[in-house]
């Protein structure tokens, strides 16, 4: 059983404010598992019983729409935690979470995250801060769906990618997303998608490698996105 205290993802997340005893009880109580690409953490309407932390990996945080599109809401990585609206809410998740990559995930009961927030004020409030920061960031990408043209979105997810995950030895994106994700994260067509990544490739800005993805001129795609 991983020792709590010692994992070093626990530092970027509100579990770094609870005491040493927290943390012995909740590695005496979590669930550790690895979940293969592809495949889901948990779905929309799913009743989750507990918190999430992502040890490793990454995983997209998506809404299914009317018409069957899967619009990505947000993309999480290692050192973050999932699930704890719904705990709050006691409602089911309204998201879908689904690996992007291999991922290695701990699993908090429900009933150990309560007790947490009702003992330390300092877990509830920091929890309660990136809620807060999630609902600014729902409220800047609503006003970028209304205010930006697709291109301007797909050049500023390019540039997100590469400054939150970062590139490979080779310059290619770390996190390579398929066509369909890239256009679930900026609200547009897959077929759209396909064009504007085309239309970046035969003007300079990124070079397409088959299913991959190299930034070329960063500061162009940055003054596009803005």
């Amino acid at each position: 059983m991983g020792k709590c205290e010692q994992c070093i993802v626990r530092q970027f997340s509100s579990l770094k404010v609870l005491t040493k005893d927290e943390l012995h009880k909740m590695a005496d109580c979590k669930t550790s598992y690895t979940i293969k690409k592809g495949q889901p953490i948990f779905e929309e309407g799913d009743i989750t019983n507990g918190i999430y932390c992502i040890k490793e990996g990454v995983c997209k945080l998506s809404k299914l729409s009317s018409n069957g599109k899967d619009q990505i809401v947000k993309l999480v990585k290692s050192g973050d935690l999932l699930g704890q609206r719904s705990v709050i809410s006691e409602e089911p998740a309204n998201l879908s979470a689904v690996a992007l990559e291999d991922m290695e995930v701990c699993f908090i009961p429900k009933n150990e995250v309560i007790q947490f927030f009702t003992e330390n004020n300092k877990f509830s409030m920091d929890v309660m801060k990136n809620i807060c920061g999630d609902l600014k960031e729902a409220d800047d990408i609503m006003v970028a769906m209304a205010q930006k043209s697709v291109k301007e979105r797909l050049a500023g997810t390019l540039i997100y990618l590469e400054e939150t995950f970062g590139i490979e030895k080779d310059g290619l994106l770390r996190l390579q997303l398929s066509r369909e994700e890239l256009a679930g994260m900026i609200g547009t067509a897959t077929e759209s998608c396909i064009r504007l990544l085309s239309e970046f490739n035969k003007s300079g800005l990124i070079q397409l490698i088959g299913k991959k993805i190299k930034i070329i001129d960063k500061i162009k795609l940055k003054r596009l996105a803005e």
